[in-house]
C-alpha cells in the first residue's frame, strides 16, 4: 500500500539542466541570484542520503584523527528523516557516533527535566538515545533553573561549547519567517545564548513539532553568532510550504527581520531543499531570467503570465519589444513574433474557463476542462475537515448540483479539536433544557453528563486533552454543521458521508500515521460510488497536515483500485482544490469555475453554517481574516488575474488542477 503519493505530485516537469548545472560556468549563471550555496535534489531521500554522508564521512575522518566532531542539533520535520537515516547507519551498518560531542541548539523555558513537549527529549527520541554518542557528551539547556539563573547560565553553555574549540557542524530547519533555532525576527547577528520570547507563528510550528499545543512562552537558544561560528551550517527544507521562505533567505537582502539570511555571510553555509522547496527560486520558476530554456506548454504559459504582471498588460497587448527587453527573445525566435505567442497563451487560458465543471452535455469538448459524456456524473466531493468543502469550492458544488450531477460529499475526518469548549457548553445547556422541556426531566443521562462535562471543563488547562465523550460531542457539534451546509446546497443528506478516519483521533494537533484503516474506509466509499468524477485537497502544505494525510488516503485507495484493475476508474478523473491558505498558481491551473456575485454569496452562507469555526477556529496563524473572508479574497483575486491578463472579468473563481495518477 502507497500511503504517500501525494510527495510525487509534480505541477510541472522541471528540466534537469535548471538545478543540475553540467559545469561550473553553467553553475554560475544559474546560480547569479542567489546569495548562499544551494543544493536541489530531486527527491527528500536524495537529499538526505548526500547530507547523511557527508556528516557520516566527517564523523568518520575524526575517528581516525582521534578527535572529537562537535554537532549543534536542531529538531523540526526537516530534521526527522536525516535523523531516521543516521539511526539506521548506525544499526545495519555500524557507523559509529562515540566521538560525537552533541550541544542542543534550543530548549523551551521555563520547563521541568524530561518534559514529553521539550527539544531535547524529541532530539532524544529520534536520534541521541538510538545511537551510541557517549552521554557525557551530550549537552543540554536546563530550563527547569530559575529565570534569574538564566543569563549566567547562558554564558556557561556558550563557555562549554567553546571548550570543544567551538562547533564544527550545525544542523537545523527553517521557520516560515525565516526563525532558525527559535531566533525569532530581530534577533541581531551578534547575540549569544540567550532567553527570547517565542511568537505566536514559532509557537503554532513549534507545537505541531513536538506533538503539544501546551508549550512554555519563551526558549533559550543559541544566538546567531553561535550558529555562524560553526565551520559547516547545514539549513534544510523539504516541501512546498518552505518555497517562499527559502527564496527570500537565499535570493534577497539579509536582514535580522529574517534571521536566516544570516547564512549569507557565511563561508560554508549549506541551503539543502527538494524541488518543491525550490519552486520559488529564479532558476526554477522563472529559468529565462538566467539560462537558455527547455520550453513547454506551462513553462510559456509562466513566462506570459509574468511578463503581463511585470509590465502591466494584457497577454495580446504584448510586444516584440516587450518580449526583447525582459529575457523572452527565445520566444520570438521559437514562434516568429509576440503575437503567435500572445494568440497561443490567451486561447490556452480562455479554455481554462469553464461553468461547466461537470461537462456540458451534447456539446463539443474538445477544449473544455471536462468531458460531456457521461452525463449525469457521479461526483465525489473528498473534505479533510467538515468546511474545507464549502470554503474550497462551495461555488462549484453548487452548479454540479444545480446542473444534474449526483453529487457525495464525504468528510475524512471528525474535525473535532477544532471546536472550542464554549460550543461543547452551549449545545449541553440546551440537551438539559431539552430534556427538562419535553422529557420532564426523566433522561437522567442528559443531566449527569451535563455535570460530568461542565466538572472537567472547569479545571481543564491548555493542553489537556478532552475526555472521549467530549471529543464525541465536538464532532456531533461538527457533523450537524456539515448536514446544514449540505442542505443548503441541495445535497440530500445520504449522500453525506462522514467516514471518521482513525488517523486523526488523537485529541491531538499531532495526529497518527495513516494506516491500513484509513484507506479501506475511503475505498469502501470509493467502490460503492464507483464515481466519474473525484475532487481532492490539493493544498498540501496545510499549517497542520491533515489535508496532506486525507489526501494521500484517497489516492492509497485510488492505487489499490488500479492495481486490482477497477474499470470504473478508466472513466473518472481527479480534480485538486486548494482551500484558505493559498490558490493555485495561474500558470498550473486547468480549470476555472466563474462565480455571479449571488453565488459567491450563497458560497459565503454556506461557509457561515459552519458557526463553530467562524471566530474561535485554531490555526488561523497570523492572518486575522476568517475562513470565509480568506476565500472570498482568494475568489476575488483569481478572477482579478483572468481579467487583468485580458480575459473576461467575472466577480470570482475557483480554480482546479487534474491529478493524473
Amino acid at each position: 500500500m502507497k500511503t504517500n503519493l501525494s510527495s510525487s505530485i509534480s505541477l510541472n516537469q522541471v528540466s534537469t539542466k535548471y538545478y543540475r548545472p553540467e559545469s561550473p560556468i553553467a553553475q554560475s549563471e544559474l546560480t547569479r541570484f542567489e546569495k548562499i550555496p544551494t543544493r536541489i535534489f530531486e527527491t527528500i531521500d536524495e537529499g538526505i542520503g548526500q547530507i547523511a554522508n557527508e556528516v557520516v564521512q566527517l564523523i568518520q575522518q575524526r575517528q581516525r584523527e582521534n578527535r572529537f566532531v562537535v554537532l549543534a542539533l536542531g529538531i523540526g520535520n526537516s530534521l526527522r528523516p536525516l535523523y531516521a537515516e543516521l539511526v539506521r547507519r548506525h544499526e545495519e551498518n555500524g557507523v559509529s557516533f562515540h566521538n560525537v560531542v552533541v550541544f542542543n541548539l534550543y530548549e523551551f523555558f521555563p520547563l521541568s527535566k524530561d518534559a514529553p513537549n521539550g527539544s531535547f527529549t524529541q532530539l532524544n527520541d529520534l536520534f541521541l538515545s538510538r545511537v551510541n554518542v557517549t552521554p557525557q557528551n551530550i549537552f543540554t539547556i536546563d530550563t527547569s533553573i530559575s529565570q534569574d539563573s538564566v543569563q549566567g547560565y547562558c554564558r556557561l553553555y556558550d563557555q562549554r561549547i567553546q571548550s570543544f574549540g567551538g562547533l564544527d557542524v550545525v544542523l537545523m530547519g527553517i521557520g516560515r519567517e525565516g526563525n532558525v533555532a527559535m531566533n525569532e525576527p530581530g534577533s541581531p547577528m551578534e547575540s549569544v545564548t540567550r532567553m527570547i520570547l517565542i511568537n505566536s507563528t514559532s509557537k503554532s510550528e513549534s507545537s505541531h513539532n513536538v506533538g503539544s499545543d501546551n508549550l512554555p512562552p519563551c526558549a533559550i537558544t543559541l544566538g546567531i553568532s553561535n550558529i555562524l561560528s560553526a565551520k559547516k551550517i547545514y539549513l534544510l527544507a523539504w516541501g512546498e510550504t518552505k518555497a517562499d521562505i527559502i527564496t527570500k533567505t537565499v535570493e534577497e537582502k539579509f536582514t535580522r527581520a529574517r534571521p536566516a539570511s544570516y547564512l549569507q555571510i557565511h563561508t560554508d553555509a549549506n541551503v539543502c531543499i527538494d524541488l518543491s522547496a525550490a519552486s520559488h527560486l529564479t532558476r526554477i520558476q522563472r529559468p529565462w531570467l538566467v539560462t537558455t530554456c527547455e520550453w513547454n506548454d506551462k513553462l510559456i504559459r509562466s513566462a506570459i503570465v509574468w511578463l503581463c504582471q511585470r509590465l502591466n498588460k494584457p497577454v495580446l497587448k504584448l510586444t516584440n519589444k516587450d518580449y526583447n527587453e525582459n529575457g523572452l527573445s527565445e520566444l520570438l525566435a521559437l514562434y516568429g513574433s509576440a503575437y503567435n505567442v500572445n494568440i497561443r497563451v490567451f486561447n490556452d487560458l480562455q479554455h481554462t474557463i469553464t461553468g461547466w465543471p461537470g461537462g456540458k452535455p451534447n456539446a463539443d469538448d474538445t477544449y473544455r476542462p471536462e468531458r460531456a459524456t457521461p452525463f449525469p456524473k457521479r461526483v465525489i466531493v473528498f473534505s479533510p475537515h467538515p468546511d474545507d468543502d464549502v470554503i474550497s469550492m462551495g461555488g462549484t458544488i453548487r452548479r454540479l448540483v444545480q446542473q444534474g450531477h449526483e453529487v457525495h460529499v464525504a468528510y475524512e475526518t471528525s474535525g473535532n479539536i477544532a471546536v472550542g469548549d464554549e460550543e461543547v457548553v452551549r449545545f449541553m445547556h440546551f440537551m438539559k433544557g431539552f430534556n427538562e422541556l419535553f422529557a420532564d426531566g426523566k433522561l437522567q443521562a442528559v443531566s449527569d453528563k451535563h455535570a460530568e462535562f461542565k466538572s472537567f471543563l472547569d479545571v481543564k488547562k491548555e493542553g489537556d486533552i478532552d475526555t472521549r465523550d467530549i471529543l464525541s460531542v465536538k464532532g456531533l457539534i461538527r457533523r450537524g454543521e456539515a448536514r446544514t451546509a449540505c442542505t443548503f446546497n441541495q445535497i440530500p443528506l445520504e449522500r453525506c458521508h462522514f467516514l471518521d478516519l482513525p488517523f486523526y483521533e488523537t485529541g491531538r494537533i499531532d495526529k497518527n500515521p495513516i494506516g491500513e484503516a484509513d484507506v479501506n474506509i475511503v475505498l469502501e466509499l470509493l467502490r460503492e460510488i464507483q464515481p466519474h468524477q473525484i475532487y481532492v485537497a490539493g493544498d498540501l502544505a496545510d499549517p497542520h497536515g491533515t489535508h496532506r494525510v486525507c489526501t494521500d488516503a484517497v489516492l492509497a485507495a485510488l492505487d489499490m483500485e488500479k492495481e486490482a484493475g477497477a474499470t470504473w476508474l478508466d472513466d473518472c478523473r481527479i480534480w485538486m482544490y486548494r482551500g484558505a491558505w493559498a490558490e493555485w498558481e495561474i500558470e498550473n491551473i486547468e480549470m476555472a469555475v466563474p462565480l455571479s456575485p449571488e453565488e459567491l454569496r450563497a458560497k459565503r452562507n454556506a461557509i457561515l453554517k459552519h458557526q463553530s469555526q467562524m471566530e474561535s477556529a485554531p490555526f488561523l496563524g497570523n492572518d486575522e481574516r476568517l475562513f470565509w473572508q480568506r476565500s472570498e479574497d482568494r475568489n476575488h483575486a483569481t478572477a482579478a488575474i483572468y481579467h487583468n491578463l485580458g480575459l473576461a472579468c467575472y466577480e470570482a473563481m475557483e480554480a482546479f488542477v487534474q491529478y493524473r495518477p
